[in-house]
């Protein structure tokens, strides 16, 4: 039977990550402010134990979890590898985030945790050939390192024996006060086209572009400005590096993420219901934003998207760097 296990390190500069092995999810990221202290800017549930509870499960909020074997949504009830179809698990029509017992929903091995200088731990999980339908035997692992300079730089690997779609990502839920609501920050993306949808979110297969829209973020501007109504979109990155910046004026923190991936799916979700947060923290409307760095949603059954096949010849990586700095200075 596994058991439930968590982890922290800490950096130089006070910077603290807590992450547990269920779900390889991160419980807590505690960055340095304007005021010398400490925020935490990542939203966690008030215990580890509460992650296992069937009420949030049922939710499918997945807070800090890693995401697999496939971020997003799989149309069609599944795809086709080598002219042979895999029917994957379904919710509502669709396959979303791995399936109802994805990896959100598993314990992982902590396999190493390093204390030393640019901390580093790392998860292992092992998913079999056929799990939520997916062929092949995939070894994955994710990495979380805390660098001296205050960035947390998480790295998803994997390999499988056998042709297979792989799509990992993070899923924290950020908000740079501490508490309270998101829309007040600011952000920019360097993004100028996004994914259409349909009625059940997913992707049409069409790019469209965001000028002059409400996807349009080019330019650093207030979340919730007036054409703001919530985000789950699939915005296309056109930067690899620091492609994404959010800054609160209250902490004065400034967050940036880059990441090899073609895409960031930014959602923000209009409330959590009935959840107890970590020190009595609370939110209001639009709490927190989501940034789940990935490859495209559906792109099994879109040709031409960037291919999500995995072959055993290669492996799988999927780097993003979160870097924290307080506005007008560096840490």
């Amino acid at each position: 039977m596994s058991t439930l296990k968590t982890a922290i390190i800490t950096n130089r500069n006070g910077m603290e990550l807590h992450v547990s092995n269920f779900g390889a999810s991160i419980l807590s990221l505690k960055v340095p402010n304007k005021n010398d202290g400490l925020t935490e800017v990542v939203v966690g549930l008030s215990s580890p134990l509460d992650y296992l509870k069937e009420d949030y499960l049922e939710q499918n909020r997945c807070l800090g979890s890693s995401i697999g074997r496939y971020a997003g949504r799989i149309s069609k009830g599944g795809f086709t590898i080598d002219d042979t179809f895999y029917e994957l698990s379904q919710r509502n029509g669709h396959h979303l985030h791995g399936g109802f017992k994805g990896f959100d929903k598993r314990y992982w091995h902590f396999e190493e945790v390093i204390r030393d200088e640019n901390p580093m731990m790392t998860l292992t999980y092992h998913s079999e050939d056929g799990e939520e339908g997916y062929p092949g035997n995939l070894q994955v692992s994710v990495s979380y390192q805390l660098t001296e300079t205050n960035a947390l730089i998480i790295t998803y690997k994997a390999t499988t024996d056998q042709p297979t779609h792989v799509n990992l990502t993070s899923h924290a839920y950020f908000n740079l006060n501490g508490e309270g609501s998101v829309l007040e920050h600011q952000l920019q993306v360097q993004s100028d086209r996004y994914l259409e949808v349909d009625e059940h979110t997913i992707p049409t297969g069409k790019e469209l572009y965001s000028l002059e829209t409400n996807r349009s973020r080019m330019e650093l501007s207030k979340l919730g400005r007036d054409d703001f109504s919530g985000y789950d979109d699939t915005f296309i990155l056109t930067a690899e590096e620091a492609s994404t910046t959010l800054i609160s004026e209250e902490t004065g923190i400034k967050m940036t993420v880059g990441t090899n991936q073609p895409v960031l799916v930014i959602f923000t979700p209009k409330a959590f219901s009935n959840l107890s947060f970590k020190e009595g923290l609370t939110y209001t409307d639009y709490p927190a934003i989501c940034f789940e760095a990935q490859n495209y949603p559906d792109a099994p059954n879109n040709i031409h998207f960037p291919s999500s096949l995995l072959l055993p010849s290669e492996t799988y990586e999927n780097r993003t760097v979160f870097g924290f700095t307080l506005e007008g200075s560096e840490f």
